[in-house]
């Protein structure tokens, strides 16, 4: 018994060095990857400095074409981009060589600071260069555009929804007014029209808008053939909505002031806490309807949730237009579009809510 004692102690002890050696060599391997990623920063912190300075000089050879500035100025400034550059350089890879110093008499798990990270995965929204308002990227500097004549912007709005009817007023609608809404959100670009100035702004991209209609008097829509008509419910209705839901790609053009931001290597145009003005227009294609009915029957809750057709307009077109302040704008839309299609008596969707424009 002491005998196999012996033994598995002897083989415990051995694994126990095995470990310890192969942790070792882990720890080196560990080291030595972190140290080829630091070999590989310093490479890109040359490309990055380089083309921050590309772009400062872009941006001083515009200010020169614009007579902006003279030609010893910009050449003094050339020069200071370039002595500016060149510190730069110098400076941050000092500091990843020090940290490849620190890694190579040091063992793994010894921290240093994240001065110069090698590439992260990241997702932003609304930058510069991102499409469709989405953006995956690294940490990874990059230069600033000396202009930049398109921007994008969250869109967002909500409010109240209802019908006119052929040949009668929107007070003698058929629908709740208080009950009937909408709500829209999408993306947006907004384009500067002429070069020097951005009082005139083309605003375009896409939205998905759900109309709500509650109809009055315990009616719910019924498909009859090509017809849809309001009925009376055989029992006593505790909700009633038809819900229709449009992709749109709505295009505007906005007036306004803005005050121009000027800097070292770029300048922007800002409307924060501006009055302006959008008028246009939007169309696109029907891509839901639904019918939600809530009542009782026998003393049992019923929840009747219709997606038919209900014969709605597939091609769906209108107007629309905003006044704001800032981001925040009252906001009208109307569609031109029936909203049944062949219709005895057409009627069309309108709504009048808030609308913000986040950037």
């Amino acid at each position: 018994m002491q005998t196999i004692t012996k033994y598995l102690a002897l083989v415990v002890l051995c694994l126990i060095v095995q470990l310890i050696n192969a942790q070792d060599t882990i720890q080196n391997e560990n080291n030595k990857h972190k140290i080829e990623e630091l070999k590989t920063i310093k490479e890109r912190i040359k490309e990055e400095e380089k083309s921050f300075l590309k772009t400062e000089v872009e941006a001083i050879n515009l200010r020169l074409e614009n007579g902006d500035i003279t030609n010893v100025e910009a050449e003094k400034l050339k020069k200071e981009a370039a002595q500016k550059r060149a510190l730069n350089i110098e400076n941050r890879i000092t500091i990843v060589n020090n940290k490849i110093e620190l890694l190579e008499r040091n063992e793994d798990g010894y921290t240093i600071a994240n001065e110069e990270e090698t590439d992260k995965v990241g997702f932003s929204i609304g930058e510069e260069g991102s499409f469709a308002g989405f953006n995956i990227n690294g940490k990874k500097n990059k230069p600033k555009k000396y202009d930049v004549r398109t921007t994008t912007d969250l869109v967002l709005a909500f409010g109240l929804n209802n019908a006119i009817v052929e040949g009668d007023n929107l007070d003698n609608s058929p629908y709740k007014f208080g009950g009937s809404r909408f709500f829209e959100i999408g993306w947006a670009w907004k384009t500067r029209v002429f070069k020097n100035s951005n009082f005139l702004r083309l605003k375009y991209g896409y939205s998905v808008q759900i109309n709500g209609l509650k109809p009055k008097d315990n009616m719910y829509f019924v498909k009859q053939g090509d017809q849809t008509v309001l009925e009376e419910f055989s029992e006593n209705l505790k909700k009633s909505k038809l819900s229709i839901t449009n992709l749109v790609f709505p295009l505007h053009f906005e007036l306004g002031p803005s005050k121009r931001i000027d800097k070292d290597s770029y300048f922007r145009y800002s409307t924060d806490n501006k009055f302006k003005i959008g008028l246009g227009g939007y169309a696109g294609f029907n891509i839901g309807t639904r019918q939600k009915l809530k009542y009782e029957l026998d003393g049992e809750r019923i929840k009747d949730k219709q997606k038919r057709g209900f014969n709605t307009t597939n091609l769906v077109y209108g107007l629309s237009g905003y006044i704001a302040i800032d981001d925040i704008a009252l906001y009208v839309k109307y569609d031109l579009s029936p909203i049944f299609k062949d219709q005895v008596i057409d009627q069309n969707n309108i709504s009048v809510g808030v609308r913000f424009d986040v950037d």
